[in-house]
C-alpha cells in the first residue's frame, strides 16, 4: 500500500515516538466519524481499518463508537510505528479507548490475509479504508473485495472513502486534476470509478447499498452482502 501521502508529499514525524499528524485528518475525521456512526451506531463487533496511516483516525473512531473493537493495520513502518505512538499516547493522556487494538502489518492485496496467525478475528462487522485505493495499484482494490466476501459477517459493512468517478464521470473539476495527476505519478493509480467497484463487489458476492456523499468533493461508499434485507 502507498505511504500516507498530502497530495503525493510524505508527512514527516513531528515527535520523538514517530507519530505523524496528518492535515487531512483534521480536515475529515469528524464528517468520516459521523457517517461511520450512521452505519454502525448500536451494533457491537470487530472492524478492521485498512492503510490506518497515521493512526489518528483509529484512534477517533475507537473513542466514537466504544462498542466496535477497532484493529489498525498497514504496510508501512513508519505508519505502524505512529499508529502505536497515538494509541499509546491516548493512554497516557488517560483516554485509551479499551477498543482499540495494536496496528497489524497487513497487505490487502495479499490473496490470504492469514488473520489467525496475525492474531486478527475472522470475522468482521465492518471493513474500513480510506484514501488508499487511487493511490494503489488495482490489486489492492482486488483484494480489498475478495477479503470482504470472505470475511465479512452476514450484516458486515464494506466502507470506502475517498475520491471515486461515476460511470466515467468526475463529480468535480479538482477531482479529474486530481486524477491525472495520480495517473502521471504512476499508471496504476487513480480515481476509481463505482461502476468498476460495482463489479468488483459483485463477483464476491456483494453489493453497493449507500453512498454517502462528503466534503471536498469525497464520498463513503458502502457495501454489503448480495441478498441482505435492510433491517
Amino acid at each position: 500500500m502507498p505511504d500516507t501521502v498530502e497530495f503525493g508529499k510524505p508527512i514527516a514525524p513531528q515527535t520523538p515516538d514517530g507519530r505523524l499528524d496528518t492535515p487531512a485528518f483534521h480536515r475529515n475525521h469528524a464528517a468520516i466519524g459521523s457517517a461511520l456512526e450512521a452505519v454502525l451506531r448500536g451494533q457491537t463487533g470487530d472492524a478492521i481499518e485498512f492503510g490506518s496511516g497515521s493512526g489518528q483516525h483509529a484512534v477517533a473512531f475507537a473513542r466514537r463508537l466504544p462498542a466496535v473493537t477497532w484493529w489498525p493495520s498497514d504496510l508501512n513502518d513508519d505508519h505502524l510505528r505512529s499508529i502505536a505512538g497515538w494509541r499509546a499516547q491516548a493512554k497516557l493522556e488517560n483516554q485509551k479507548p479499551e477498543n482499540l487494538r495494536a496496528p497489524v502489518r497487513l497487505d490487502a492485496s495479499e490473496s490470504d490475509w492469514r488473520l489467525p496467525e496475525r492474531g486478527l478475528p475472522n470475522e468482521f462487522l465492518a471493513m474500513f479504508c480510506a484514501n488508499v485505493i487511487h493511490i494503489a495499484p488495482w490489486a489492492v482494490a482486488q483484494g480489498l473485495f475478495a477479503g470482504a466476501g470472505r470475511h465479512l459477517r452476514a450484516d458486515g459493512r464494506l466502507l470506502l472513502y475517498g475520491p471515486f468517478m461515476h460511470d466515467g464521470q468526475h463529480n468535480a473539476p479538482s477531482n479529474a486534476a486530481f486524477d491525472a495527476s495520480l495517473r502521471s505519478r504512476n499508471p496504476q493509480w487513480g480515481v476509481r470509478d463505482t461502476a468498476d467497484l460495482r463489479k468488483l463487489a459483485a463477483a464476491n458476492g456483494l453489493h453497493l447499498m449507500d453512498i454517502a456523499e462528503m466534503p471536498s468533493n469525497n464520498a463513503i461508499l458502502v457495501f454489503e452482502r448480495a441478498g441482505v434485507t435492510p433491517a
